[in-house]
């Protein structure tokens, strides 16, 4: 049995990775900003495979706090699922500024800040996986104009998991990025690819097999690499 963490759980993509560790068998700590609305997060805890923790990942003092209330036991997979879009002015002529700052936030910083203090948790458990979802609009080789502020604050997530690969190369932990389709969520709409199960197992399935000398790597949800 592995013990999860995944920010971002109370929706989409998220919930249905909850979802199915927990019908693996799997103990998952559900990160949310705000669990009293988290109707179907919380009947999926009812079960007792699902701890639901408050955390609002672009707020380093709610990060803070939510790893004191976990503590310092081992955790086997962490995933950055958590993200924000953006907002709907992100042309070069209407850029929300403000808005690009809290995307900031949550997009790149929040994930580094998560990966800091739960390094411990990852380290003891011997084999720990930090896999953050980032996006294909963050790939340099991906020719796409727009989407100024979704685009940069997932490119620099991606940079800031290439530098930890690195960073923590003797440490017994994994990093690793997901690209996890175009899927048929709030922020993917209805008309997308993929739905929120195919893109939660494709992830899955594809952390079940990262060994150490994937750490870096950039993955579509079906298990490609996908270029920078």
């Amino acid at each position: 049995m592995a013990r999860v963490l995944i920010t971002g759980a109370n929706k989409g993509i998220g919930l249905e990775m909850t979802r199915q560790y927990v019908e693996k068998g799997d103990e998952v700590i559900a990160c949310i900003r705000n669990p009293q609305a988290a109707t179907e997060l919380n009947e999926l805890a009812s079960g007792g495979k699902v701890t639901v923790e408050t955390m609002d990942v672009g707020d380093p003092e709610s990060i803070a706090s939510a790893r004191a209330r976990i503590g310092d036991g081992s955790i086997d997979i962490l995933i950055n699922n958590a993200g924000a879009v953006g907002g709907a002015q992100q042309s070069i002529d209407d850029v929300d500024i403000e808005e690009w700052h809290k995307t900031l936030d949550v997009n790149t910083i929040g994930p580094l800040l998560i990966a800091r203090a739960f390094k411990p948790n990852l380290a003891a458990s011997g084999d720990g996986k930090l896999m953050t979802v980032t996006s294909q609009l963050a790939a340099s080789t991906w020719p796409m104009g727009g989407m100024y502020i979704y685009s940069s604050t997932k490119a620099g997530v991606s940079k800031v998991c290439q530098a930890l690969a690195l960073d923590w190369k003797d440490e017994p932990i994994t990093v690793a990025l997901m690209h996890p389709g175009w899927v048929k969520t709030d922020m993917g709409g209805p008309h997308a690819e993929l739905t929120a199960q195919e893109s939660a197992s494709g992830i899955i399935s594809v952390i079940d097999g990262l060994t150490k000398a994937d750490s870096g790597k950039f993955y579509k949800w079906n298990g490609e690499i996908h270029p920078w």
